[in-house]
């Protein structure tokens, strides 16, 4: 095989990797999500726009407030996980581009003062920086269950404004007991790749 990484960290990141349904109460700490963050923060996006926003929903009244908003074969596994992340868009990253992209500062007027062209910069790399966090909440030995089965306009009411736009829930924790649903099939090289 030609991948420098380690065969144990590609079955922690990717091969044994699953969207877990159940977890244990063991709490996700805010060191290990400071940990987490501190990791993909360097995966790329165009411009380094970083337009991902992350809303950690700790408090049982802000559980419960979700909940509702989550379908309802969802709403077990956000109200039982230890943490939750709603991940977001920000529509407004360009405003930190003179900070982020400095070396061309003008970014921020010359491809972004249109709000559409940043809604559909910020949808694209913020979904780049959410698969980036599953990954990392990987690498820090938890389990991910990213769902997006959920009344959208509904939380970004309840939780954001209209500067972000919610692009999917995460629950967060150590495998409780039948985590895993079997896994699903995969394409094949030969399915997906094309040489020209």
């Amino acid at each position: 095989m030609s991948l420098v990484l380690d065969p144990a960290a590609q079955d922690l990141l990717f091969r044994e990797a699953r969207t877990a349904n159940t977890f244990t109460d063991e709490p996700v700490t805010e060191e290990q999500v400071q940990a987490i963050y501190d990791l993909v923060k360097y995966g790329p996006t165009a411009f380094n726009q970083s337009p991902l926003r992350i809303t950690l929903v700790r408090s049982a009244e802000a559980r419960e407030r979700l909940v509702q908003h989550m379908a309802e074969g969802n709403q077990p596994k956000t109200a039982a996980a230890p943490l939750v992340a709603i991940l977001s868009a920000d529509n407004e990253f360009h405003e930190e581009l003179p900070t982020l992209f400095p070396h061309f500062p003008q970014a921020k007027d010359v491809f972004f003062s249109e709000r559409a062209a940043r809604e559909g910069a910020a949808t694209l790399n913020a979904a780049l920086q959410a698969a980036y966090f599953i990954i990392g909440v990987r690498a820090a030995g938890l389990a991910a269950g990213p769902m997006t089965g959920l009344d959208f306009e509904g939380v970004r009411k309840e939780f954001l404004d209209d500067d972000h736009t919610p692009l999917m829930v995460v629950n967060i924790g150590r495998p409780g007991p039948d985590a895993w649903f079997p896994r699903s099939p995969r394409l094949g090289y030969e399915d997906v790749v094309t040489t020209v």
